[in-house]
């Protein structure tokens, strides 16, 4: 019976040691073994998002010394049963990959004063574009559906991809459908609302690149078609504003300019991003109408402790040329207000301003509260800042988390306005 310590060369994969003028096999053979074991660790660890050099170091802890009990174990050059018993469950747990993305289905349902009550059938796709780029945030894919009782149907599909460490963002979107709503005029109107039936369909395709202080700059380009008619159910109609009847082709060039720092892009707790976009549609590319549109965008994010989070928007938008109604800037889109029906107040320039409280509870549960103003300007000789066409609104709702992993929420707003409440339920953050 002879027992034989071996301590591994640091500086070589062959290490052979003798014991009367024998040489061990078997101690080579655990030598690259244990490389093996490392190898696995490491292409487990570089497979997942939250790879760190921490995991690393972990997983791989230094070559521990080898004993050998048996001679005849030497000469057979095979491991122990109860070594072997130990070595493969650990290997096998050690090449188990983790999931690369993370999938986030959301049937979310509507009610709306707008398009009436449904189904917003979403579901989408989060993940890093390279499992080796841990620069980049992650992407998504996703598509949308809508259903509802007043004979609305559309659906859509988009992307938004981060490649080559952040250098690169790639976004495109592609929507159809018809949507019945309506129209209640511009400003504060009062008298008809005018029922419209409008059908297209809408392709939006963008390339960024960073170029300095973490600013992404890219053009744009809009290709859409509508045709746009009156519900003739209703025999009470006010006149007709321009883009009626007609098959209007929509085609623009753009350009985007964002510098984002947030640290996650679906929940963020700090940082800021300031976003602007510029919309020329031509004639001369084959659209119906020639106008501009410019939209203003500001985000800020402050952790108030480790669970609390303000939040604060800031939106701005103007329209040139002769644009058709719904070119215009529209309060109540893109949750600016919430409180507030999409349609009933939209001119050529638009402010509003909000702030959001948002508390993380456990399991998953959490809660936001908010409130803000705005308003519509008709032109540049109307008063800016007119007390009587002030449109705040307040609210709040519960969120939960549909994804761990990224900290994607399912939102649920109930806002109330000057003159209407509303409530939606989204994927995300407002803003």
């Amino acid at each position: 019976m002879m027992t034989l310590r071996v301590v591994p060369n640091p500086r070589s994969r062959r290490t052979v040691f003798g014991a009367g003028g024998r040489k061990v096999p078997l101690v080579v053979r655990l030598q690259r073994s244990g490389y093996r074991a490392v190898y696995l660790c490491f292409a487990c660890a570089i497979s997942t998002w939250t790879w760190g050099p921490l995991d690393l170091v972990a997983q791989s802890p230094p070559a521990a010394k080898v004993e050998v009990q048996s001679s005849d174990s030497q000469e057979s050059g095979k491991a122990s049963p109860a070594t072997a018993a130990k070595t493969e469950p650990e290997k096998t747990k050690k090449a188990k990959k983790k999931p690369r993305g993370s999938i986030v289905p959301a049937p979310l349902p509507i009610v709306s004063p707008a398009i009436g009550t449904g189904i917003i059938p979403a579901l989408g796709y989060i993940f890093p574009f390279s499992k080796n780029d841990e620069v980049s945030p992650p992407s998504v894919i996703g598509a949308v559906g809508l259903l509802t009782n007043n004979g609305s149907r559309g659906w859509g599909v988009g992307v938004d991809l981060y490649m080559k460490e952040n250098t690169y963002e790639i976004t495109s979107m592609f929507g159809r459908g018809n949507i019945n709503y309506n129209l209640y005029g511009s400003g504060v109107f009062e008298g008809l609302k005018l029922p419209l039936i409008q059908t297209g369909e809408l392709f939006r395709g963008e390339v960024l690149r960073r170029l300095w202080w973490k600013i992404f700059v890219g053009p744009r380009f809009w290709v859409g078609n509508s045709f746009v008619a009156v519900n003739t159910s209703s025999s009470d109609l006010p006149p007709l504003p321009p883009g009626f009847g007609i098959n209007n082709t929509m085609r623009a060039l753009g350009l985007r300019m964002i510098r984002d720092t947030r640290p996650n892009h679906f929940f963020p707790t700090a940082g800021t991003k300031l976003e602007f976009t510029s919309d020329f549609f031509m004639q001369s590319l084959g659209s119906k109408y020639s106008f501009q549109a410019y939209r203003l965008t500001f985000n800020k994010y402050y952790s108030l402790s480790k669970n609390q989070v303000l939040a604060y928007d800031l939106f701005a938008c103007a329209t040139g040329g002769q644009p058709p109604f719904y070119g215009n800037c529209i309060y109540g889109t893109q949750n600016e207000l919430r409180g507030y029906t999409a349609g009933k107040y939209f001119d050529r320039y638009m402010f509003a301003a909000q702030v959001e409280y948002r508390l993380t509870l456990p399991y998953g549960i959490g809660l936001a509260g908010f409130t803000g103003v705005g308003e519509v300007v008709p032109g540049s000789s109307q008063v800016l800042f007119r007390n009587n066409h002030f449109l705040p609104d307040v609210g709040g709702g519960p969120r939960y988390e549909l994804s761990k992993k990224y900290h994607v929420n399912l939102a649920a707003d109930f806002a109330r306005g000057r003159d209407s409440w509303n409530w939606g339920v989204g994927v995300g953050e407002a803003f």
